[in-house]
């Protein structure tokens, strides 16, 4: 688990009479993000059992999510709304295993309309499988995005089976 003192600025220190928030070095990162965005110079002091061990700015929070969330260009992302009460994290994998892909991550958030906001992500090129699976377990599919070559190279397929045919 990434925390406090993984995101720690390698470039920042802090000065001795500048207020800070300030938040223990084994707080989960994402924790540490809210705290990041309430405090009012958008730095926190992190706290070790030595005493201060460095300043979390928004630069190195960035840094230090990028690490957190790996890329991965193998897959789609689909975004899902529902009800608080009809979210079920395990329910929304078995979606999206029942359409023989693999759920990489998932993320919710509060959307305004006091619906729920989940975005996955899928280990696919294409989703519309696992759209269609989750629309077919009631989940309100939003959006979704895949390799955009997905579809010209299904394409481009199709095209030389056909040629394939007419040349028989």
């Amino acid at each position: 688990m990434m925390t406090a003192r993984d995101a720690v600025s390698p470039l920042r220190k802090k000065e001795s009479d500048t207020p800070t928030l300030a938040v223990g070095g084994g707080v989960p990162l994402l924790e540490v993000l809210p705290r990041l965005l309430d405090s009012p110079g958008r730095e926190l002091e992190v706290i070790g059992d030595g005493g201060t061990e460095g300043i979390i700015d928004q630069a190195s929070m960035l840094e230090a999510l990028g690490r957190m969330i790996a890329p991965r260009y193998d897959c789609s992302v689909i975004d899902v709304e529902c009800a608080p009460a009809e979210y079920s994290a395990s329910h929304i994998a078995r979606a999206v295993e029942d359409a023989d892909m693999h759920l990489v991550d998932l993320l919710s958030s509060p959307a305004a309309d006091g619906r729920l906001h989940v975005t996955l992500r899928v280990q696919c090129e294409d989703p519309s499988p696992a759209v269609h699976s989750l629309e077919r377990y009631g989940y309100n599919v939003t959006g979704s995005a895949g390799h955009e070559d997905v579809s010209r190279t299904a394409a481009l397929e199709r095209l030389m089976a056909l040629q394939a045919l007419i040349n028989v």
